[in-house]
């Protein structure tokens, strides 16, 4: 039972992870994260498959129990195949135990289905502990045949229903709580990226000023646009003479103004030295998206700075007539 209770948390978490990684790689448009959210719950099959292994190589040492079973009734469901899924109601009778009814499918031929109908006898195969994973005999040995052949089986109460014992509240609760703190986990490593402020409305430019809030953010505007050769790193070199620009956590980049969100105190955030930046990058990043994403003549661009783990991820996005697109940087 712990066993399965720490199963349901970890499928809580990597189903929460692996959702949530998908869709904010989306809107983030990083593709190493949507590729996280489609091949994590492929890793998670494989170790516990493999996890699983010891527990089946003991199963199999193990001989099923076989028993005649009585047809109480059949449902035949849909398919497309050659085979049909075949719900039945069977009473079970093993030898030197009480009878007992049992829920099972089993997949049979179309060709076949009238050799199977309510009071009909057949075999049933089992493990000792677990009835409810029983499954039909088709090629019965002589000595079966004749058991078959002689059977006269009483029909177990409805009541003497055998089925899998549910997984509890329990499980279905942490497996909800893993989900939670999954999808929580995603939202905060990539928070900066998805609700990074919105760049400010430009204001009367100056040849060069540096603009610090109390609310932790700072804006330098300059009178020649960034892409220039050395702008972007005099812009960086002017703020960081007016405040401490290595707890960076979003850098905005427009085409006359530098603006800068620092790290709140004591805050753990991923953050970066903005002085540590690859300026050289950006300009190309820039001129990249203009000429690939179609929009247009581009009339506006703005270039979003992030830390990513140890690196540094940078997206520009692109604005023309017809409409807005955006290109990433792993940087």
């Amino acid at each position: 039972m712990p066993l399965a209770l720490i199963r349901g948390f970890l499928t809580g978490i990597i189903t929460g992870t692996t959702l949530c990684a998908f869709i904010v790689g989306i809107v983030i448009e990083y593709v190493p994260l949507i590729i996280t959210g489609v091949g994590l719950p492929v890793v998670y099959g494989l170790l516990l498959h493999v996890a699983g292994a010891p527990r089946r190589a003991r199963e199999a040492k193990v001989a099923p129990v076989m028993a005649l079973a009585k047809i109480e009734s059949l449902r035949a469901g849909g398919t497309e195949t050659g085979d049909i899924p075949v719900a039945f109601v069977l009473t079970v009778a093993p030898d030197g135990v009480a009878t007992y009814r049992l829920k099972i499918t089993h997949g049979i031929n179309l060709v076949d289905i009238p050799n199977y109908r309510p009071g009909g006898i057949l075999v049933v195969r089992y493990p000792p502990d677990r009835p409810w994973k029983a499954q039909v005999v088709e090629r019965l040995s002589p000595e079966w045949e004749r058991r078959v052949a002689e059977a006269a089986i009483e029909s177990a109460p409805e009541a003497g229903l055998v089925e899998e014992p549910p997984d509890g509240c329990a499980f279905g609760a942490l497996a909800v709580l893993g989900f939670a703190l999954g999808a929580a986990l995603v939202l905060f490593l990539f928070r900066a990226e998805l609700f990074a402020p919105e760049a400010p409305a430009r204001a009367e430019e100056t040849r060069s000023s540096t603009t610090t809030s109390s609310s932790g953010s700072a804006i330098v505007n300059v009178d020649r646009s960034l892409l220039g050769e050395g702008e972007l790193r005099r812009a960086i070199d002017a703020l960081a003479r007016a405040t401490d620009v290595s707890q960076v956590i979003t850098a905005v980049v427009e085409d006359r103004r530098l603006t800068v969100v620092f790290a709140p105190t004591d805050a753990q955030v991923p953050r970066f030295d903005l002085r540590a930046l690859a300026v050289d990058r950006v300009p190309g990043l820039v001129q990249r998206a203009k000429a690939t994403i179609d929009v247009g003549e581009p009339q506006t661009w703005q270039v979003t700075i992030i830390p990513f783990g140890t690196a540094v991820s940078s997206r520009v996005i692109v604005t023309g007539p017809g409409g807005s697109g955006s290109l990433a940087d792993g940087g």
